[in-house]
């Protein structure tokens, strides 16, 4: 499957417009370390696939251009003297389209120095072979950040050791990365040298009689020490390239090869499993294995090591969408490893993350790891000890006001006094919203135990916040001041100030969780179901509002032209299947389609907007199946309209979910009948219960739809209609 993947799906893109603003990425799932190469040195857009410059590999830790990297790390071979100080001096052309961008394999050829690279990862760190083709001295360039970074040459053992200091908005500002590189071939120290600038420093390293030769190199890293990075060597780093790259391989096949799909169009397939690919990339393991080979990492906060599990780069805001929900179906254990390193985060830092690189950097509305708790708590990942521990977490997390802003949630107290947060806080509605659902994920939380009906009583009663910002004239939600009263002047078009990244039309639909409630809210069904009609209908106007100027993402929504469906960021992943919500499976199942077969790829352009470490990929991998996580925390997919002629999902215990589509013709937008182990079925939702019981699903499809009477108990969940 690996030959597939094409890294540079989605990489297309600048500070004004998103075609995904991913990384080419080659490393390992979960792994410490990313590579990429740089075609430029223009802060966070770095790669570019169109340009045929190649400035070297970059060892990066790099989530969304939005947040930068920390720790990164520049390496580029090189052969002569013809160059200077700075990276510009140093870099090559190269042959974009005979590259290899593979998730475990990076093959560049640089035309100016006539020298071929590769890398394969490990979880640490990873091998290189330099091959030189010609007479001029081999050598290569070392260049990094950071005042306090520095640099050791060890000719005795061809070893150059170091420390990278540029801590990215870290609470340690003297946080960095340990690292050590090994060669084969001695080092030239008079021709070698290091040189220091503003714009950070660099080694220049020549080797002894390397001309024409492949040298090895192998390199391994440690946000602890050296010696633990001495010691992640001694157990990732294997004997030769082929065997790490053969293991980078296997770890990747682990994952790719627990979700089988075939179609007759190759393209599909290829960007089912580069959108795979991507959901594995992050979080990161921030932690290591001591000489005991128990997990130990760096507390940024107590500027320390510690014992313990830690992730990072991760924003939960988007992740909780679709990854952790795919977790839980394929990747159990691993999500439970995760869950623990949230778990340490809290007891670090004291209130649960928002968004960690490589700490807290309190960035998006909600405190929305609250669904990825209460997604693996109703889905019986976590024990009863790790739940009760867990509850507490979210319940300080949601009641106890931080004194550092980027911690807990923003107006808190104006929450729990007035039931919403007033336009005095920015993206108020968002912030009630989410503040909403995260109240419903600690009542669901809650309820897996047996003594905690208070606490299940008292965030269900919370969870209907949202209620106090419906405008019912208008049916949308609305800012209020701290009187009660609706911020004048509104415009359904207008973007920011109450609102996220969006106007009222994507951001007035977030009541995962209580749909049907929603949908009460108007004057009837049909008008729930008009309004989601003009929302995909509607021209994609907006107006800059509070940002003052055209975001990327207005220009996304505006380019992808689906009406004020802006697929292109989270608050709008589950509006196409509402229509599900009020009987009309139809309507999901078309535009579905449309979205899937017209905004994704394989490609450079692959993304309709900001990738976003996977919950993107994941909004296509779960849609093409069939089913997608409107609300994780209740256990149950909304169904769609797969993609596939045929999807198999190996679960961790041995067993299948099969998904057969008949008919499955790009002009058959509709699903006619479906079968679930040959009986028909007529619910529009699928529990995650059922599908880890193993099964089969016969998706027939049609050209034109099949309305028939959906009752209340065959619509998919809403706390109105269920109980906790």
């Amino acid at each position: 499957m690996l030959e597939l993947i094409d890294t540079r799906q989605g990489t297309n893109n600048d500070r004004n417009f998103s075609n995904g603003n991913t990384l080419p990425y080659t490393g390992v799932p979960f792994g410490m370390n990313h590579y990429a190469v740089q075609t430029n040195n223009e802060d966070s857009w770095f790669f570019n696939p169109y340009h045929r410059v190649f400035q070297g590999i970059r060892l990066s830790h790099q989530p969304s251009p939005w947040m930068g990297d920390f720790c990164p790390l520049l390496m580029t071979p090189i052969a002569g003297s013809e160059l200077s100080n700075d990276i510009p001096s140093y870099q090559s052309s190269y042959r974009p389209e005979e590259a290899v961008f593979s998730p475990h394999y990076l093959k560049i050829k640089q035309l100016r120095y006539n020298i071929v690279t590769e890398l394969t990862p490990s979880e640490r760190g990873c091998r290189l072979d330099l091959t030189y083709r010609t007479e001029k001295q081999a050598g290569i360039v070392f260049h990094m950040p950071g005042e306090k970074s520095w640099f050791k040459l060890e000719p005795e053992t061809k070893t150059v050791s170091g420390f990278v200091n540029y801590a990215a908005g870290s609470h340690d500002p003297d946080f960095g990365m340990y690292f050590r590189v090994r060669f084969d071939y001695a080092f030239d120290v008079k021709t070698s040298g290091l040189v220091e600038s503003d714009k950070g420093k660099q080694l220049i390293l020549y080797f002894e009689d390397a001309a024409h030769q492949t040298v090895h190199a192998s390199l391994t890293t440690s946000f602890i020490s050296l010696k633990q990075a001495n010691l992640n060597y001694e157990r990732e780093i294997a004997d030769s390239f082929e065997e790490q790259k053969r293991s980078a391989e296997k770890s990747w096949e682990h994952y790719l090869e627990r979700i089988s799909v075939s179609h007759e169009n190759q393209e599909y397939v290829k960007t089912f499993y580069t959108c795979l690919y991507r959901m594995f990339l992050f979080p990161q393991k921030f932690y290591e294995l001591n000489e005991a080979g128990l997990p130990v990492h760096y507390d940024t906060t107590a500027k320390e090591v510690k014992s313990g599990y830690l992730y990072t780069n991760n924003g939960f805001w988007d992740t909780y969408k679709t990854v952790y929900p795919l977790y839980s179906i394929i990747a159990p254990e691993e999500y439970k490893e995760i869950l623990a390193g949230i778990l340490t985060a809290y007891n670090e830092s004291g209130f649960l993350p928002k968004w960690l690189s490589p700490d807290e950097r309190g960035m998006m509305p909600g405190t929305l790891v609250d669904a990825v708790i209460a997604d693996a708590a109703v889905k019986g990942l976590l024990s009863e000890a790790e739940t009760a521990e867990f509850l507490e977490a979210m319940i300080k997390t949601a009641t106890v006001k931080s004194g550092n802003s980027v911690y807990g949630r923003l107006g808190i107290e104006e929450y729990d006094r007035l039931g919403y947060v007033s336009t005095d806080v920015s993206e108020s509605v968002n912030q009630t919203l989410d503040y909403a659902y995260s109240d419903f994920c600690i009542s669901q939380t809650a309820a897996v135990l047996n003594d905690q009906q208070p606490v299940v009583e008292q965030f269900k009663k919370t969870s209907l916040n949202y209620r106090n910002l419906f405008d019912q004239e208008t049916g949308f939600m609305r800012g209020k001041d701290a009187e009660g009263k609706f911020r004048k002047g509104f415009s359904a078009d207008r973007w920011g100030f109450d609102y996220t990244e969006g106007s009222a039309w994507q951001n007035s639909f977030g009541v995962y969780h209580n749909i049907q409630d929603l949908i009460d809210g108007y004057e009837s069904e049909t008008a729930f179901l008009n309004r989601l009609t003009e929302l995909c209908n509607t021209q994609p106007s907006f107006e800059v509002g509070s940002y003052g100027f055209e975001i990327h993402e207005m220009s996304e929504v505006s380019a992808i032209d689906y009406g004020q469906l802006a697929l292109s960021n989270q608050p709008s992943f589950h509006i196409p299947y509402l229509f599900n919500y009020v009987g009309k499976p139809a309507s999901t199942q078309v535009v579905v389609k449309q979205l899937m077969t017209r905004l994704f790829n394989s490609g450079f352009e692959g993304f309709p907007g900001d990738e976003d470490n996977g919950s993107m990929s994941g909004w296509f991998v779960f849609s093409s199946m069939g089913f997608y996580p409107v609300t994780p925390g209740s256990g149950e997919y909304v169904l769609g309209i797969p993609l596939f002629d045929e999807v198999t999902i190996h679960l961790p215990d041995g067993k299948t979910w099969e998904i057969e589509t008949r008919n499955n013709t790009a002009q058959a937008n509709f699903v006619t009948e479906v079968y679930k182990n040959q009986v028909p079925y007529n619910k529009l939702y699928l529990t995650h219960a059922d599908l880890l019981s193993g099964g089969r699903f016969t998706v027939h499809l049609g050209l034109a739809p099949v309305y028939k009477k959906i009752t209340k108990e065959e619509r998919p969940f809403s706390l109105k209609n269920r109980l906790i």
